[in-house]
């Protein structure tokens, strides 16, 4: 139990090493998604500190993103979110295989269309070509993280037809690529913006209109800077985070 953790005396200050009991609890699930944890009052009690110690202490839990402050509702334990490197570019499953969880996929939608101006702009195709078009649920541990609109320049099948939906659902869509059609993903450009969830968006992420989502408009090329993909990916904010190393 957190409050038969001991503090000691040595060099890290009294909140820090309430900070780690806490922090702890929450980890080993003590204290679940959507628990409270114990007020101030309680802490100061079962440690022998101050108020000062014990608000400095949910400051840096605060912080970290483990929990959420809100006046006459407490503390509460906020759900994980799962970080991704900015730096680099890949797939979903790659992404979550790096984080020891599983991927898995729900298709929504997938054949050839007309694409939207910004595909054909970014894959740099004219405008009546239909580049190959899926729309995938992103999963993580059976958890939904995110939507996925993603669309492929159809020269890119002119030796195999594309990926059945089956297959679709079934794994990276990057790892088929350069198995079937020999196209490697090397780089790209990626940009992150804040949005809302929508009309459309909310049912499928399992949000209410109006909560907060980060969107991704991802162009994808390889090494010789061809552009392969377009793809928009809305992601639910309260789990999923891109991370910059400065």
């Amino acid at each position: 139990m957190w409050s038969d953790a001991p503090l000691v005396e040595n060099n890290t200050p009294l909140w820090a090493q309430v900070a780690n009991v806490l922090r702890k609890a929450i980890e080993s699930g003590e204290f679940p998604v959507g628990a409270s944890l114990p007020t101030e009052a309680e802490i100061n009690k079962v440690f022998g500190v101050s108020r000062t110690t014990s608000r400095a202490a949910m400051r840096q839990l605060v912080s970290e993103g483990l929990v959420a402050r809100q006046a006459g509702h407490g503390t509460t334990v906020l759900d994980r979110k799962i970080d991704t490197e900015a730096h680099q570019i890949r797939g979903f499953s790659e992404d979550m295989q790096a984080r020891g969880l599983t991927a898995s996929y729900e298709v929504m939608d997938s054949g050839f269309v007309t694409a939207p101006g910004e595909a054909s702009q970014a894959l740099g195709t004219p405008s009546a070509d239909q580049p190959f078009y899926t729309k995938r649920l992103l999963k993580a541990n059976g958890r939904i993280i995110g939507v996925s609109h993603s669309y492929l320049r159809p020269d890119i099948f002119a030796e195999v037809g594309p990926p059945s939906a089956d297959l679709l659902g079934a794994g990276s869509l990057y790892d088929w690529l350069r198995a079937n059609t020999g196209t490697e993903i090397t780089g790209g450009v990626e940009f992150i913006e804040a949005g809302l969830a929508t009309a459309e968006t909310h049912a499928e992420l399992d949000l209410a209109i109006g909560d907060p989502v980060l969107i991704a408009r991802r162009t994808a090329h390889t090494s010789t800077r061809l552009p392969i993909e377009f793809a928009v990916i809305t992601y639910r904010a309260d789990r999923y985070r891109f991370r910059i190393e400065l």
